[in-house]
């Protein structure tokens, strides 16, 4: 058999509420490959991988995997593959060891199996010295490598890989695909869904759903070619480059896709030949996946962000944001040591770095959510040590997981969100009202924050942060497993706010929303390493994921 899964005709839907999920997909999954299941929210990736596990019975059609059908032969099917789901399905509270236990059990194996398997798979996922520690204390980067290692328990011939690489920075996701990749010389087929393109770029092939249909199955670099000759970025470096991005926007008719890369502009024609006021600024360069990916989704939004209309920022410095030799320790631990740096007016300052490097910390004590052990934070001059209350009063806060209620509705956390930045009578009524149109939530305002797709979620979570429009945007990881299209869709309005004189403080694991920032601090072992435009971080004809890998490579080595 040189197929690990054979689909033909499947479709599912749900009631509530009412959608096709997967409509009438035929498809061969090739065996002894890393197969990529890429595309925009709700385009069908994790019912799919449902469907092949047998967790969702399908309205019609069929599906064979390993020559089993996933409904009626569940439990034979389960002793087969391996599935590792978004929230990598480990028990916090237990220890590496602990979890490792638990599903060798699950599995049945013999003691003999769990000490040569165990050996095994500590040894592969470099977890050996850390056994004891419970998985909840573990960093991204070990979580994710103890969900595989416990996903390979039992020795399946098939993975399936529900977002493994979310929330976690560029180093570990190397790593897992580095796992991964010797998995497969090992004849294990994987089938790996991502919201990274640059991952999926690297894949053996790609599966592209949207609205449950398959719009392309096929090599990578067959789909990037779809924009050959149709990627430019302009010639020289702008002084503001968020301003001249919001001028050729206006050439949306023209336009497929259009983003900020440090001091640069890079833009994806809809036609090789650019309109004569673009082709005088712009050469062209090499095409990314992602930039097909856009285009065969139908391009980004040009449309102008309506929420900057609705913002006045008064009275504000020009050094909004000022850390001064921030240092926190827990017990014997020092997650953060010394760092300082200023923030200016309508700056974006963007704090990168490995999981567990100390970013949130950092993050945490600007935005009061933690105490310095030493050192001190300003929030537009007002000590956050002293008065916490009213440095936060001037902060919109958008956390990792969106700081929502997810079993209260749409319109109850709008409610409250207001009510606890100081809104009340009409002006709460009318500000919840321009949310609402703002960001399209009429359709869910009845509906539970966490039973709303992955976007909307984001989208509600920007609107309660932006409420009592603030001069300052705290942003820990927005953007975390949310498609291209929706990213784009955030980064302009967060562009728009930024022109408007709106200052951003942000922490990203995307690299190409790094290059969105005006300055960045790589924090990595507590410390800031390095403070620069993005274009100072990198060496010519570098990524900034390139960049990121290098700079704490050199600092490890003493280099920096």
């Amino acid at each position: 058999m040189d197929s690990i899964a054979e689909i033909k005709n499947l479709r599912k839907t749900f009631k509530n509420p009412a959608i096709t999920a997967i409509k009438d997909l035929t498809l061969s999954l090739p065996k002894g490959k890393v197969i990529g299941l890429v595309g925009p929210d709700g385009a069908g990736k994790t019912t799919l991988i449902r469907l092949l596990l047998g967790l969702l019975t399908p309205d019609t059609g069929s599906i064979s995997v390993l020559g089993i059908t996933p409904v009626t032969q569940t439990n034979l099917l389960h002793q087969k593959i391996g599935y590792m789901p978004q929230k990598f399905g480990l028990y916090e509270d237990l220890s590496i060891m602990e979890n490792m236990n638990l599903y060798a059990d699950l599995r049945e194996l013999t003691e003999e199996q769990k000490k040569e398997q165990f050996e095994w798979l500590l040894k592969f996922t470099d977890l050996k010295p850390f056994t004891s520690r419970l998985a909840g204390n573990l960093s991204g980067g070990m979580k994710q490598k103890l969900g595989l290692g416990c996903t390979l328990l039992g020795k399946p011939q098939f993975l399936l890989l529900d977002e493994p690489g979310v929330g976690v920075d560029p180093i570990s996701r190397r790593e897992l695909m580095k796992m991964v990749y010797s998995l497969r010389n090992q004849g294990i087929t994987v089938l790996w869904s991502t919201s990274y393109l640059d991952e999926a770029e690297k894949f053996d092939s790609v599966l592209l759903l949207n609205n449950g249909e398959l719009i392309f199955n096929g090599l990578p670099h067959e789909l990037t070619q779809r924009v050959a000759k149709r990627v430019f970025q302009t010639k020289q470096p702008h002084n503001n480059p968020r301003a001249y991005l919001r001028k050729i926007m206006k050439k949306q008719n023209k336009l497929v896709d259009a983003v900020i890369s440090g001091q640069y502009v890079r833009i994806v024609s809809k036609d090789t030949e650019l309109v004569p006021e673009l082709a005088a600024d712009f050469v062209p360069v090499s095409p990314r996946f992602e930039d097909a990916v856009i285009d065969i989704l139908g391009g980004a939004s040009m449309q102008v962000s309506p929420i900057a209309e609705k913002i006045n920022i008064k009275n504000v410095p020009d050094t909004v944001i000022k850390a001064e030799n921030l240092t926190k320790v827990y017990g014997t631990f020092t997650a953060a040591k010394d760092i300082s740096f200023n923030i200016k007016r309508g700056e974006i300052f963007g704090l990168l770095g490995p999981n567990g490097a100390g970013k949130s910390t950092t993050f945490k004590m600007l935005c009061g959510l933690a105490k310095p052990t030493l050192g001190n934070g300003y929030i537009l001059n007002t000590d956050m040590i002293k008065n916490p209350a009213a440095a936060r009063s001037h902060l919109g806060y958008m956390a990792q997981k969106f700081s929502l209620f997810a079993t209260l509705s749409v319109m109850q956390n709008l409610n409250f969100f207001s009510g606890i930045y100081g809104l009340h009578g009409d002006k709460k009524e009318k500000r919840i009202k321009q949310m609402v149109e703002i960001f399209e939530l009429q359709p869910y305002l009845k509906q539970a924050a966490g039973n709303l797709p992955l976007g909307f979620k984001q989208r509600l979570a920007l609107a309660c942060a932006i409420m009592h429009n603030p001069p300052i945007l705290f942003l820990d990881e927005p953007t975390s497993g949310v498609d291209p299209l929706t990213r784009r869709e955030f980064w302009n309005h967060i562009n728009s706010m930024v022109e408007k004189g709106v200052t951003v403080m942000v922490t990203t694991h995307f690299m190409d929303e790094a290059e969105y920032c005006d300055r960045i601090a790589l924090i990595y072992q507590g410390q800031a390493i390095k403070i620069g435009t993005p274009d100072e971080l990198k060496k010519t004809g570098e990524t900034m994921e390139d960049a990121f890998i290098r700079l704490i490579e050199e600092y490890n080595k003493g280099g920096l």
